[in-house]
């Protein structure tokens, strides 16, 4: 089917050539290999105790994007992988009732999610349009891709004193062939700068000596990943629901907003076809499965969106194969290993470009709807965004054994929503 967008080398629901067509799926996997492994590995460090698994996360990340493809019947091409929002909230929640109480309050979350879909499917979406105009979800997603920029300088080493010059060369190399391939790539390389830009960057390290195959050949041909038992190894805990569900609106506000950047880069209203209760309901399904296999909550992934908008392939079965090719990575020790050996600075190096695709989203967004920012209110509501978002702004409260925090993208969102619905607008003499 051909997209509204004249532009697109591929529409959603066409098929590249098999060739084509593996090596752009590889390279969607790549896009969200490090931020989907990223999530365990710092819940897993800040709570210090394993609470995720990163072979469960990729296989989540795979069963989640293949559910909600069927959901919406193959009409977004949207990748899920670990969500970043939960991270925070999910060590709290371990610290008051442990890893059981974490599980079931990101089922929760999946739950309210399927909720959400159903009131829309009955009433319609314009009441979510009234809650997230583009004034909120513009600087929602600058506040996304902008938060995630430490990410992408920390894995190069730009924040220590002392950088080694191989993290330097490697992340400029890597950063470098990603941008000149997508824009002066020719034919099969026009669209997939990322994947090259990976490849490059890590035989670059490697013949640096920064790539430690050690635990690649220690791995195991076949390696099953440490599942949870569904509704076995689960407790509720109240204190922990309220600290990890509120996250929620954060999460909604994200997919609400990649959908609308979606939508700009193909050219059609996500919206409204396949209907944001479709998608909704696909992400929440994805999640509530994550939850309950012991892997992290869903969302939809502004890398893959990048991907999609640098490359101008929007196919669906690009999305679905990388999909299944996740699940396959999670149940192979060697590629597992062999990717988790990618170094940092490789894949901070293609991240800046990645993330500051996210950001300009979220400001293409203002410019195609036209946002006046000579009317105050909107002035008042994307600056607060921006400031709370990015300053670590952060909100705790406390009572009993009962405790809840709001911090960067969650405070932003809330306060964000709750401003333009209640700032009065500006009146004109």
């Amino acid at each position: 089917m051909v997209e509204e967008n004249s532009n697109m080398l591929l529409g959603t629901g066409e098929k590249p050539t098999s060739l084509r067509w593996l090596l752009l799926a590889i390279q969607h996997v790549c896009a969200m290999f490090g931020a989907t492994i990223l999530v365990p590995i710092v819940v897993n460090t800040t709570a210090g105790a394993d609470i995720l698994s990163i072979p469960v996360a990729l296989v989540s990340s795979g069963i989640g994007t293949l559910i909600y493809l069927v959901c919406t019947r193959n009409r977004s091409p949207v990748y899920l992988g670990s969500s970043f929002a939960f991270i925070a909230p999910m060590v709290a929640g371990y610290a008051i009732g442990g890893t059981g109480s974490v599980f079931t309050a990101l089922m929760i979350v999946g739950i309210v999610y399927v909720i959400i879909s159903l009131i829309i499917r009955m009433t319609g979406p314009s009441w979510i349009n009234k809650l997230l105009p583009p004034v909120v979800v513009g600087p929602m997603i600058m506040v996304i891709g902008l938060s995630l920029a430490p990410t992408a300088i920390a894995s190069i080493g730009l924040d220590m004193e002392v950088i080694p010059w191989q993290s330097l060369v490697v992340a400029f190399i890597s950063f470098l062939v990603t941008a000149l391939v997508a824009v002066r790539g020719k034919g099969i390389l026009q669209v997939i700068p990322f994947l090259v830009g990976i490849v490059v960057g890590y035989i670059v390290a490697a013949a640096l000596g920064m790539v430690d195959f050690s635990a690649t050949f220690a791995a195991s041909v076949i390696e099953v990943p440490k599942f949870y038992m569904p509704f076995m190894n689960y407790d509720l805990n109240f204190a922990a629901v309220l600290t990890i569900v509120p996250i929620a609106l954060v999460t909604m506000v994200e997919h609400v907003g990649d959908h609308k950047v979606l939508s700009e880069i193909i050219g059609r209203d996500l919206i409204e076809d396949p209907g944001l209760q479709r998608t909704l309901l696909g992400d929440g399904l994805a999640t509530f499965i994550a939850a309950l296999l012991g892997g992290p909550a869903n969302t939809t992934y502004g890398e893959n969106t990048s991907v999609v908008g640098m490359t101008r392939v929007a196919s669906t079965y690009v999305i679905g194969l990388a999909a299944v090719i996740a699940i396959i990575f999670a149940f192979s020790g060697h590629l597992t290993a062999l990717l988790t050996a990618i170094p940092g600075p490789v894949l901070g190096g293609i991240s800046i470009l990645l993330y500051g695709f996210i950001s300009v989203n979220g400001l293409k967004i203002l410019i195609h709807n036209q946002v006046d920012f000579n009317n105050n209110k909107n002035v008042v509501v994307a600056a607060t965004m921006l400031v709370l978002g990015l300053g670590g702004a952060a909100l705790s409260l406390a009572y009993g054994d009962l405790s809840i925090s709001i911090s960067g993208m969650s405070l932003a969102a809330i306060v964000g929503v709750l401003l333009n619905l209640l700032v009065p607008e500006e009146k004109h003499e």
